[in-house]
């Protein structure tokens, strides 16, 4: 990790903690206010306020929404050993948002090359979408 947990261009993060304060400190990340609650191998719970978020008809916009989803699944799939990305997503909107929302993203199935995870957003005990994502393993 060089300065404030910056990695130099294509450089890994080196340990767990290391890659969740990558995502915590990117661009994007901090673009849209995402806070990473909890992350480890196979799992991570991200937070984001709405305010500032929304469309027009003053809920929450789905682009957000989506973003929030595949923050979570990207920590969730890379706070391990291995390296992946994303090859193929999908959302459902189930419900309007207004408030706090989180994701948690889990890993739901592997085989060594492929893993499938399931990220479902709240706002408080409402399901706002369900996401899901397979991630492509590219490094060990």
């Amino acid at each position: 990790m060089t300065g404030a947990g910056k990695t130099p261009a294509g450089e890994r993060p080196v340990s767990g903690r290391d890659q969740i304060a990558a995502f915590e400190d990117s661009e994007f990340g901090r673009l849209l206010g995402l806070h990473i609650a909890e992350a480890r191998d196979g799992y991570a719970r991200v937070e984001m306020d709405c305010s500032g978020k929304c469309n027009p008809h003053g809920v929450a916009h789905g682009g957000a929404i989506f973003s929030l989803a595949d923050h979570a699944f990207g920590i969730a799939s890379n706070c391990g050993k291995d390296h992946h990305t994303a090859v193929s997503v999908h959302i459902q909107y189930i419900a309007p948002a207004r408030g706090r929302l989180s994701a948690v993203a889990e890993r739901i199935a592997s085989n060594g090359t492929c893993e499938t995870y399931r990220v479902v957003v709240t706002e408080g005990d409402r399901t706002v979408a369900l996401f899901d994502g397979v991630a492509f393993r590219v490094s060990p």
